[in-house]
């Protein structure tokens, strides 16, 4: 399975899913890839304030900004201690992946489920949104 089909699948991924498909960025991630995905839980999208988050879907350009900004064209493995990586996004800025207190980070939401394996790359499940800056 791809990484559209792999979060699908997962069950933790239904607003993420919809929020690609309106953005038209499931054609890119069902392509051969490799690509990793931080991939905002649907707990992660429920912080956001509800009018606020219902402004970004209705706003696809913002919305596809957000989303490619959680989209890496390479696979990245969750960070060793005390190694901080970085990884450039399709939208082009960094984001950094560490370890603290025994937790994996990438900028600052907690990765809590690494390396969820999919035929085109991985995807990390996060329990934020990542907002570019």
């Amino acid at each position: 399975m791809n990484i559209v089909e792999t979060a699908a699948a997962c069950g933790l991924f239904k607003i993420l899913g919809q929020a690609l498909e309106d953005t038209h960025l499931t054609d890119m991630l069902s392509e051969q890839g490799p690509f990793t995905v931080f991939a905002p839980t649907d707990a992660a999208f429920a912080k956001i304030p509800s009018a606020d988050l219902r402004a970004l879907l209705a706003d696809k350009p913002k919305l596809r900004s957000v989303l490619t900004h959680h989209i890496v064209a390479a696979k990245v493995r969750a960070p060793r201690e005390r190694l901080p990586n970085t990884a450039t996004t399709v939208d082009g800025r960094k984001v950094t992946m560490t370890v603290e207190h025994g937790f994996y980070k990438v900028d600052e939401a907690q990765i809590v489920k690494t390396n969820l394996r999919a035929s085109n790359g991985l995807i990390h499940a996060i329990d934020s949104v990542l907002l570019p800056r």
